[in-house]
């Protein structure tokens, strides 16, 4: 899991009658963060300053949560619970929490009023921890939905989901929210996840067009949301590098990602306690993704109208 990273911490708040939740990773002292923002429909926070060339160097912590926009205040829950603990950025007159954030959109599978609040982010954050971290249909990934090729009536159940990859003292975790517009891909290129409804997913292929007869997409109502975490020592450029490794990850388990429809966010953070090749790092990043992905749908419970691979398989639907 991601808190194979040590020092890396995870926390849920969920609202299982609402359907919907938020996510927080919770970084030690001195890591360094970056991001990506990908696709035509993101909703974020504090992202600009993690492009390179910029001033701040340090993460304090990472919100994942649904609720579409409205949830972006759950990071607010985040600053207060950091800054009663004395982390942040030393401004000499405050200490300042770096917490960026991004949302998903999973107003139309639950209630469309509940949405994670300050409050909420700040449960998240009493309830991180560094051991196992649940998957499935909890946090971020409580509405989370896949596979909306032939509209979000044919769409499947998704959540939550982590993986690990070491190679010595290496480590690079990976933590994924998967609301996507496309398809989930197993290891093998079979569709694990696919759309449901009169277009089949084999007639869609891997050029991500619109099937013709299909439901129009309900605009900004898909995001994949991705935490890459490592003990690698980055400086802020390379940490870009990794999240761009993540976006790679995503567009291997994930047919068609990164579309107009999409608000694909990828964090990375390090630590910085081993000395590791780029390429390297990137490889394990990219493949920690994948996985992280594919388990957010093989780990969902289904609800009313979207039901889990699992329970597909399993020739019942919720």
């Amino acid at each position: 899991m991601i808190t194979g990273v040590a020092g890396i911490r995870v926390g849920h708040w969920t609202d299982k009658v609402g359907l919907t939740g938020c996510t927080v990773v919770l970084c030690p002292p001195g890591t360094l963060g970056s991001g990506e923002v990908r696709g035509g429909a993101p909703g974020t926070r504090e992202t600009d300053l993690l492009r390179p060339g910029t001033l701040v160097q340090e993460v304090h912590g990472v919100l994942l949560t649904g609720g579409s926009a409205f949830g972006l205040s759950a990071a607010d829950g985040v600053m207060r619970w950091l800054e009663e603990r004395g982390v942040g950025l030393d401004t000499d007159v405050a200490r300042v929490p770096i917490v960026p954030a991004a949302v998903l959109f999973d107003l139309g599978v639950g209630d469309a009023r509940a949405r994670p609040d300050p409050s909420a982010g700040y449960s998240a954050c009493e309830a991180a921890a560094d051991g196992d971290v649940e998957e499935g249909s909890v946090g971020a990934g409580t509405g989370a939905t896949v596979a909306k090729l032939n509209g979000p009536r044919g769409a499947i159940k998704s959540g939550v989901g982590t993986a690990v990859e070491t190679d010595g003292e290496l480590v690079v975790g990976a933590l994924a929210a998967v609301n996507a517009l496309g398809e989930i891909l197993a290891d093998d290129g079979w569709v694990l996840a696919g759309a449901r409804g009169a277009a089949a997913s084999t007639q869609q292929g891997s050029g991500g067009d619109w099937p013709a007869e299909g439901e129009p997409p309900t605009f900004g109502a898909n995001t994949t949301l991705v935490v890459v975490a490592t003990n690698a020592r980055l400086n802020k450029e390379r940490c870009h590098l990794l999240s761009q490794a993540a976006h790679d990850g995503a567009s291997t388990a994930i047919r068609p990602s990164h579309t107009m429809w999409d608000g694909d966010t990828a964090f990375a953070l390090a630590t910085g306690q081993v000395e590791a090749r780029q390429a390297e790092v990137e490889a394990m990043a990219s493949d920690a993704v994948a996985r992280a992905i594919r388990r957010a749908v093989l780990l969902a419970t289904g609800v009313p109208n979207f039901p889990a691979v699992r329970e597909l398989r399993e020739g019942r639907l919720p």
